[in-house]
């Protein structure tokens, strides 16, 4: 799943994408509201995380350009301001939830897998992803095929997630690249081809029925059949 913090304070906005990558998501920074607008034009995001104070216009303005312009994902709103009111006015704004700072990164990253779980397509109200034999769990962050637990690192677990939230529709390695890399990705690298062959030694070599398969000229698919 891809994430786009804006937020200016770098120290701030540098412990966020490190520890939300840590965990398998692929994060992109904005520093100000005008360029988190020009993110969102340009690229798909599965999660806002908006600082209220940017320095060229306030995040409430920032929240409302983007659901002005057609943003239907959660927007989760950060703010030093935790009345009340605050809260209703970044609510109101268009806000899905609202986090006073400070706060703990476990409580924010509870609040990023609940938004993600409610906005999903794929998976609506459970944690839990299911395809074939195959069960990823999101909060656990384990994976089990045929009720073997398989151990895989926080990049392979992020490129199955975006494989199982899609499954049986051919992914190119652009849209694997935004949604499990971030905007820096080198398209030309063959990094894509290493992890889809490491994932498959860990979820198709030990089983006779293989799950990711190679769509020639396009990327990858996860299905149940090789035709």
């Amino acid at each position: 799943m891809r994430i786009l913090v804006v937020e200016d304070q770098i120290k701030t906005a540098t412990f966020l994408k490190k520890g939300l990558s840590e965990v398998g998501y692929a994060v992109d920074i904005a520093e100000c509201g005008a360029a988190a607008e020009s993110y969102t034009a340009s690229s798909e995001y599965d999660l806002i995380i908006l600082d209220v104070m940017l320095p060229d216009q306030s995040g409430l303005d920032t929240a409302r350009h983007l659901r002005r312009d057609g943003f239907r994902e959660p927007i989760l709103m950060l703010t030093a301001l935790g009345n009340t009111k605050d809260k209703v006015y970044g609510l109101d704004a268009g806000a899905d939830d609202y986090l006073t700072k400070p706060f703990s990164f476990e409580e924010l990253l509870a609040r990023v897998r609940a938004l993600l779980r409610r906005h999903s397509k794929a998976q609506d109200i459970t944690s839990i992803i299911k395809y074939a034999d195959l069960e990823l769990d999101l909060i656990h962050r384990t994976v089990k095929r045929n009720s073997i637990e398989i151990t895989l690192t926080s990049k392979e677990f992020a490129l199955l997630e975006y494989l199982m939230r899609n499954p049986e529709r051919p992914l190119g390695r652009v849209s694997i690249s935004e949604h499990v890399w971030d905007v820096n990705f080198d398209t030309e690298s063959n990094v894509i081809d290493v992890y889809i062959n490491l994932l498959r030694k860990k979820i198709d070599s030990n089983f006779d029925k293989k799950l990711i398969h190679t769509v020639v000229g396009v990327g990858y698919v996860l299905k149940t059949n090789s035709k």
